[in-house]
C-alpha cells in the first residue's frame, strides 16, 4: 500500500509541476511573441465567428502553419487561408478563386457558412498561414481568457494554489501515518 501511495504522490506531483511550467511556459512565450503562440512554425488561433461552421466552431483553437513568401502563392481553390484583413485583422476563409496577376496571385474568398465571397479579394503578401486541419472545439474561450490581465494571473496562481493544496493534503496524510505508527507501537509496548 505504501508502494502504491508514493507512487501515485509522483505520478499527481509530476502532473502539476509540468501542468505549471506548461501554463507559465505558454503565458510567457505568447506575452513574448505579441499575443500570438507559435511552436514549430504553427500558431494556435482563437476562431471568434461562426463563417467556417460547421467544420470550424465559433470558440474553437485552431492550428494554422506560418507560410514563407513562396508558398503564399502556391495555394489552390479549396484552401483554407488565414489572412490579413483591413484594420489589422485576421479571417480564416476558404480560397474559392485563383486569380494570377503581376503581383502576385489573387484570392478570392469566403467562409463556408456566408452566403457568398469576401467582398475584397486577398493578395498573396497578405496571407499569413494556412490551415492544417486541427482545430479543438471551445478552447477558444479559454485561451481568450488566459491572454486577458485577469486570465494570464489566474492561470499562473491556479496550478501553484493547486500544489499548495495538494502538499496539504500530503503531510496532512504523513502525519497522520506517523501518529498512528506510533500509537500502534505505544499500544504494543504496554
Amino acid at each position: 500500500m505504501k508502494t502504491v501511495f508514493k507512487w501515485l504522490n509522483r505520478i499527481v506531483s509530476t502532473i502539476l509541476i509540468a501542468l505549471l511550467v506548461a501554463v507559465a511556459g505558454l503565458v510567457i512565450v505568447t506575452k513574448l511573441q505579441g499575443g500570438t503562440p507559435e511552436v514549430a512554425g504553427f500558431q494556435l488561433k482563437t476562431v471568434l465567428s461562426g463563417s467556417m461552421e460547421p467544420e470550424i466552431q465559433t470558440g474553437s483553437v485552431i492550428a494554422v502553419k506560418t507560410l514563407q513568401e513562396q508558398e503564399k502563392n502556391d495555394l489552390k481553390v479549396g484552401d483554407v487561408i488565414t489572412f490579413m484583413e483591413k484594420e489589422n485583422k485576421l479571417v480564416t476563409h476558404r480560397i474559392i478563386e485563383v486569380k494570377q496577376t503581376v503581383d502576385g496571385s489573387l484570392y478570392t474568398t469566403k467562409g463556408d457558412n456566408n452566403n457568398g465571397p469576401d467582398r475584397e479579394a486577398v493578395l498573396a503578401a497578405n496571407v499569413v498561414a494556412s490551415y492544417e486541419d486541427f482545430t479543438v472545439p471551445y478552447i477558444g474561450y479559454i485561451a481568450s481568457f488566459a491572454q486577458s490581465p485577469n486570465g494570464a494571473l489566474a492561470f499562473l496562481v491556479l496550478p501553484g494554489i493547486l500544489m499548495v493544496g495538494y502538499s496539504l493534503i500530503t503531510i496532512t496524510l504523513a502525519i497522520r501515518r506517523i501518529d498512528m505508527q506510533e500509537e500502534s507501537e505505544h499500544a504494543d509496548a504496554k
